[in-house]
C-alpha cells in the first residue's frame, strides 16, 4: 500500500500518533476559525439584499436569527473545533465503530433540512477535491495499517467536515432561507482552504512515509475531459487557461483544479466520438434535404455556397467576433425564439455582422463545415427548450442573452452535446429547472428567476473560454434549487393529499346520494322529513365516511338513522300516535348528533329537532314522493379545468386503444412523461400517486404543482393524439436533445 520498496517504509515511517497528531494540529489551525468567520459575509449579503429591496419579506428574520448565532459565535467555533478532533479520535478508533449504539429517530423537519443541505454539500466537495482525496485516502490507509487499527473514515473528509458544521448548528434556530446562505459561505470557505490543506496533508504524509498508492495519471488527452475529444474535426483550443483555474469576476471562491471529475477511459472517449459523428451526419443529411427543399427548416438554416471560392474562417476569429457581440443586447436571439427555426439564421447574421466590424469580408470568408455545425445545433438546442418546456417570456430574454456563450462552447467544445456531465449541460440544466412553469408569483419563485437571470449575466460577462465559470455558476444556482426542491417535495406531497381527500369525497357523496335514493324514491314522505334526510341526514351520512372510515359500526348507525326516519313519518301517517312518539324518544340523541354534524350548536340542533316532531305530530300532513336533487361539488372545478386543458371529450367518451391503456396501466411512481395541451404547449410531468381508490394518476410538473388527474384510459387517448410520450428524459437539456436527434432522424429517412 505505501509505494515504498518493502522493508523500507517501516524503517523510515514516523510514529503514527505523532503524524496523526500534527495532521489534527494543522487542520485545526486551518479551519478551527469556522463557523465564526462566516456570520461576517453572510451578515453585509443580507445588508446588500436588503437594500436591493428584492420583494422578499423575511429579511428582518434572517437578521435577527443571525444576531442570535453571532451572541453564540464563541460556543460554535468551540463546538466546532470538537467535532474536528472527535473526527481524528474516531479514526483511532478510540471509539468503538461497529454502530452498535446508533438508534433510529425520525427527525423534525429543520433536522432533515439540515439532512438534505449536508448531504448536497457534501457530494460537491467530493466531486471538486476528487484527486487530493483519492490520495488522501490511500495514505490515511497505510497511517491506520501502522496503528494497526481499521481503516476509518477521513477525519477531514467533506463528510466529517460537513457533519461538524451541520452538528454545530443543529439546536440553533435557523430559517430556511438563511440556512442556505450559511451552506452556501461555508462551502465557499471549504473551497477555499481544503487545496491547501489536502496538500500540506498529502506533503506531510509523505515525507513521514506514509507515501500510500498515488492514483496514476491518465494521458494528457484524457486529463481534460471537457476539451474536445481526438478525431472530432475541430481545430485543438485550450478552453480552460492556466492550470489550476482562476476565479472569474463576480464569482467567490475559486475554479476547481483540473480535473475535478475522474479521467475518462479510451471507451468513454470512443462512445463519444461515435455519438458525435452519427449527430453530424445526422445534421449533415438533414441540412442537404433543406437545400433540395425535401423538409421544412424546423431549426436552422442551409449555408448559402457562393460560386467563388471563399477561405473558411479559423474558430479563433469566429471566438473573437462572438466575445465581442457576447456583452450586447440579445433582442435579435430573444425575437428570434419567438419563430421556430428563426435562430439559426440570425446567429448567422450576427455573426458576419461581428466579423464585417472587425474588418473580415463576409464575401471572402465562410464558416466551416464544423462551425455550421456548432451554431445549427445550438440554435436547434435553444429552440428545443422553448418548444418543450412551460417557459415564460421573461426566460426568453434569460435564454437570448445565452445563445453566443454557448456558441462559443460548442465551437471549442463540442462534447457539450454528448457528455451528460458537462458544466455548461449542467448549468442550463439549472436554469430550465429555475424558470420552467416559473411565473413569479411568490418571494421563493421570484427569487429563482432573479438569480438565473443574475447568472446567466455573468456568464455573459466573465465567460472567455474557461469553462470554470460554468461550474462555479452551476454550484451557485444549484444550491439555491437544493433549497427549492424540498418545497417541492412538500407541494408534491399536498397535492397527493388533496386529490385523495377529493376523491374520498367524491366516492363518500355517491354513495351518500345512492342511500338517499333509495330511501326518498320507496316512500312517500313529508316534506320535513324529505328535507332532513337530503341535507342534514346526507352530510352526516358523507362525513362518517370520512371520519369513520374504518369503522363500520359508526357508518350502520347513520343509515339506520335514515331508515327509522322513513318508519317515524309512516307511523305518523298510519296515526300510531304512541308509536310514533317512542319512536322519537328513542331516536333523539341520534337526531342531535346528526344535525351537530352539519355544524349546529346544541340550541339550534334542539330547535331543528322541535320542527321535525311538529313536522310528524298532525297525521293529515300531504305526504308526497320527493325527487334527489343532486349535491353540487364545487371541489371538481380543478379537474374540470385540467380536464378543458389536456382533454377532449368526457370521462365515458374517451376513445383509446386498449394496448395503450394496457401500456398505461404500468406506469409507476417517478416516471417522467412529456404532456401537450390542447393549445400546442408542452411540459415533463412526473407520475407523482396512484390514486388507490380510482387507479387514476396524479401528474405534477417539475415545481410539484397538479398538471393532471387522469386514468389508464384517458392518457391512452392523449398518447394516441400524440401528445403523451412516455419515457421523457429527467433533464431538460437531454430532453431537447433527444427532440433534436428525433428531428434529424426524420429529415435523413427522407435522404
Amino acid at each position: 500500500m505505501s509505494g515504498y520498496p518493502h522493508g523500507v517504509a517501516q524503517a523510515t515511517r514516523t510514529d503514527p500518533l505523532r503524524v496523526l497528531e500534527e495532521i489534527k494540529r494543522l487542520s485545526l489551525e486551518v479551519l478551527g476559525g469556522l463557523p465564526g468567520t462566516l456570520y461576517g459575509p453572510v451578515e453585509d449579503a443580507l445588508k446588500v439584499a436588503s437594500l436591493k429591496g428584492d420583494g422578499k419579506s423575511n429579511h428582518y428574520e434572517e437578521q435577527a436569527a443571525l444576531w442570535v448565532l453571532r451572541q453564540h459565535q464563541a460556543s460554535h467555533v468551540m463546538k466546532y473545533r470538537q467535532q474536528i478532533a472527535q473526527a481524528f479520535d474516531d479514526f483511532r478508533a478510540l471509539r468503538i465503530r461497529s454502530g452498535g449504539d446508533v438508534t433510529l429517530r425520525l427527525l423534525d423537519e429543520q433536522q432533515l433540512e439540515y439532512e438534505l443541505a449536508s448531504g448536497r454539500l457534501n457530494e460537491s466537495l467530493v466531486a471538486r477535491f476528487a484527486r487530493p482525496l483519492d490520495t488522501l485516502q490511500s495514505r490515511l490507509q497505510a497511517l491506520s495499517e501502522s496503528l494497526r487499527v481499521p481503516a476509518g473514515l477521513n477525519p477531514i473528509g467533506p463528510e466529517r467536515l460537513v457533519t461538524a458544521f451541520s452538528q454545530t448548528l443543529q439546536d440553533a434556530q435557523v430559517p430556511d432561507t438563511l440556512r442556505g446562505r450559511l451552506f452556501r459561505h461555508y462551502e465557499t470557505e471549504l473551497i477555499r482552504l481544503l487545496g491547501d490543506l489536502y496538500a500540506r496533508v498529502n506533503a506531510l504524509l509523505a515525507s513521514s512515509g506514509y507515501g500510500g498508492r498515488v492514483p496514476p495519471r491518465a494521458p494528457e488527452e484524457l486529463r481534460r475531459p471537457e476539451g474536445p475529444p481526438p478525431g472530432y474535426g475541430y481545430p485543438p483550443h485550450d478552453a480552460f487557461g492556466a492550470a489550476g483555474g482562476h476565479s472569474p469576476a463576480g464569482f467567490v471562491g475559486e475554479a476547481p483544479a483540473r480535473p475535478a471529475a475522474p479521467p475518462m477511459s479510451q471507451q468513454d472517449i470512443a462512445t463519444m466520438a461515435q455519438e458525435l459523428a452519427q449527430l453530424r451526419s445526422q445534421l449533415h443529411a438533414w441540412r442537404e434535404s433543406i437545400s433540395r427543399g425535401d423538409v421544412a427548416t424546423g431549426g436552422g438554416h442551409a449555408p448559402e455556397r457562393p460560386v467563388m471560392q471563399r477561405r473558411e474562417m479559423r474558430v479563433d476569429e469566429i471566438l473573437n467576433v462572438a466575445s465581442l457581440l457576447q456583452a450586447e443586447p440579445p433582442d435579435a436571439f430573444a425575437r428570434a425564439l419567438a419563430v421556430t427555426g428563426r435562430l439559426g439564421e440570425t446567429i448567422r447574421d450576427h455573426l458576419q455582422d461581428g466579423a464585417r466590424r472587425l474588418g473580415l469580408n463576409p464575401d471572402q470568408a465562410c464558416f466551416s463545415p464544423e462551425e455550421e455545425d456548432a451554431i445549427d445545433l445550438v440554435a436547434m438546442l435553444f429552440d428545443s427548450l422553448f418548444r418543450h418546456n412551460a417557459l415564460q417570456d421573461r426566460a426568453r430574454r434569460l435564454y437570448a442573452r445565452l445563445v453566443l456563450p454557448y456558441v462559443k462552447v460548442a465551437l471549442t467544445d463540442n462534447a457539450v452535446f454528448v457528455k451528460r456531465e458537462h458544466p455548461a449541460r449542467r448549468l442550463l440544466d439549472a436554469i430550465t429547472e429555475a424558470c420552467e412553469g416559473n411565473d413569479g408569483e411568490t418571494p421563493q419563485d421570484r427569487e429563482l428567476l432573479d438569480r438565473a437571470t443574475e447568472i446567466s449575466q455573468r456568464i455573459v460577462a466573465d465567460y472567455n473560454e474557461d469553462l470554470a465559470v460554468f461550474e462555479l455558476a452551476h454550484a451557485e444556482l444549484d444550491a439555491v434549487l437544493a433549497q427549492q426542491r424540498r418545497r417541492f417535495e412538500l407541494q408534491e406531497q399536498r397535492a397527493a393529499k388533496a386529490t385523495y381527500g377529493r376523491e374520498r369525497l367524491g366516492a363518500a357523496r355517491a354513495q351518500a346520494e345512492s342511500a338517499l335514493e333509495e330511501r326518498l324514491g320507496e316512500s312517500t314522505l313529508t316534506q320535513a322529513v324529505a328535507d332532513f334526510l337530503a341535507m342534514p341526514w346526507r352530510h352526516h351520512v358523507v362525513q362518517t365516511l370520512l371520519r369513520e372510515s374504518t369503522d363500520q359500526r359508526r357508518h350502520a348507525e347513520a343509515i339506520a338513522l335514515g331508515d327509522a326516519l322513513v318508519m317515524a313519518d309512516r307511523l305518523a301517517g298510519e296515526g300510531r300516535g304512541r308509536e310514533l312518539a317512542d319512536q322519537l324518544l328513542a331516536l333523539q340523541p341520534a337526531i342531535i348528533d346528526c344535525l351537530a354534524s352539519s355544524g349546529l350548536d346544541d340550541s339550534a340542533a334542539q330547535h331543528g329537532m322541535a320542527g321535525l316532531v311538529r313536522a310528524l305530530a298532525t297525521p293529515d300532513t300531504p305526504r308526497r314522493h320527493v325527487p334527489v336533487s343532486p349535491e353540487s361539488m364545487p371541489e371538481d372545478d380543478a379537474g374540470e379545468a385540467e380536464r378543458r386543458l389536456w382533454l377532449v371529450g368526457d370521462a365515458e367518451g374517451v376513445r383509446h386503444d386498449p394496448l395503450l391503456a394496457e401500456r398505461m396501466s404500468t406506469l409507476e411512481v417517478g416516471d417522467w412523461l412529456r404532456l401537450t395541451n390542447v393549445e400546442g404547449e408542452s411540459t415533463a410531468v412526473k407520475v407523482a400517486w396512484l390514486s388507490p381508490l380510482t387507479s387514476r394518476y396524479l401528474l405534477v410538473n417539475r415545481r410539484g404543482l397538479r398538471v393532471l388527474v387522469a386514468s389508464a384510459e384517458e392518457l391512452a387517448a392523449l398518447a394516441g393524439a400524440g401528445r403523451l410520450t412516455i419515457g421523457a428524459e429527467r433533464t431538460a437539456f437531454d430532453e431537447a436533445m433527444r427532440q433534436v436527434k428525433r428531428h434529424l432522424d426524420r429529415a435523413s429517412a427522407t435522404r
